[in-house]
């Protein structure tokens, strides 16, 4: 473990730089430049290699070696424990009001800490704020200028408001990518990342959806890379089922804090993720019988959001 080297304080509130890294030693080094090449002039980086069985430790080491007068840096090396647990431990030992949430095989573009900060300082009502993101291939070339509309196919004018980041959140995640800043305090509320699940960005974010506390900035904060490796696109059948499984038991468990439309949207999103296991597992039978429940609950979720609309307008 290497010990936290002190900054000069600033007025610019501290952002801790949280990186969960695991086996990415082609790309740990752009993204750690990537953090001292960010002007926001208050930041920290705590970083975790979680068990590495390739040379991502040492190119930790030997970066923070070079560097380790030019930021304040704690990193720890240790067993493999999981992106969840790392996360929570991360935010446990970070010192900053702010948390940006960062990957090891990503890297943050200029100016994106500033813009997010600014945003929520200037929403206090926020706990937590997204941005976009460039998508970059294996050497870093430009596939995507925007993850969220070309890559995720999102609407992006849904994120405008609180309804509408709601909706995108339940029903067409989009979130790709080390794009978010989190207030600290926050985690007090939402408890963190669910060290129960293998993929677990989905449940975070519902649970801040349903306290209407993310905000967006339609601004590229980071670099998101797609190579052979991504967890969360993974093209192995028995793999794809174990985490839409997952994310099934999520919507259903994190019904009870929306009030409606959005508890009968999930239902409708807990079908459509149903209706995948049933695709993948060749069951046509179920396939349609969840696909029928879907488009019915997805058509009366909307309903009632006209009809919620309504009353707003005429009350």
């Amino acid at each position: 473990m290497v010990g936290a080297v002190p900054m000069m304080p600033t007025e610019a509130p501290l952002v801790s730089v949280l990186i969960p890294a695991f086996n990415h030693e082609c790309f740990i080094e752009r993204c750690l430049d990537s953090i001292l090449e960010d002007p926001y002039p208050s930041k920290e980086l705590v970083i975790i290699d979680d068990g590495s069985t390739d040379g991502t430790g040492q190119r930790i080491a030997d970066w923070i070696e070079r560097h380790r007068g030019e930021i304040s840096i704690e990193y720890v090396q240790r067993e493999n424990r999981g992106v969840a647990a790392t996360l929570n431990e991360l935010a446990a030992r970070a010192r900053g009001e702010y948390l940006r949430l960062g990957a090891s095989d990503d890297y943050l573009l200029p100016g994106g800490l500033d813009t997010q900060v600014g945003y929520l300082l200037a929403h206090p009502r926020k706990w937590a704020v997204i941005g976009d993101s460039i998508v970059v291939d294996r050497e870093g070339r430009v596939m995507h200028e925007s993850g969220m509309r070309d890559l995720h196919h999102a609407d992006l004018r849904l994120y405008s408001t609180d309804e509408g980041i709601r909706f995108a959140v339940i029903s067409h995640w989009a979130i790709g990518g080390p794009v978010a800043l989190v207030r600290k305090r926050a985690l007090e509320t939402v408890a963190g990342w669910n060290e129960n699940l293998c993929i677990d960005d989905w449940d975070f974010f519902l649970r801040l959806a349903a306290h209407d506390a993310i905000g967006f900035i339609d601004a590229r904060v980071c670099a998101y890379r797609i190579h052979g490796e991504n967890m969360s696109r993974t093209r192995n059948r028995k793999a794809r089922i174990i985490n839409l499984t997952e994310a099934q038991n999520v919507a259903l468990r994190r019904q009870v804090m929306f009030g409606e439309p959005y508890r009968t949207l999930l239902r409708a999103e807990s079908h459509h993720i149903s209706a995948k296991i049933s695709f993948l597992r060749g069951e046509l039978g179920p396939l349609m019988i969840h696909m029928a429940a879907y488009l019915s609950l997805g058509v009366l979720s909307r309903l009632k959001m006209r009809s919620a609309a309504h009353m707003v307008e005429h009350a």
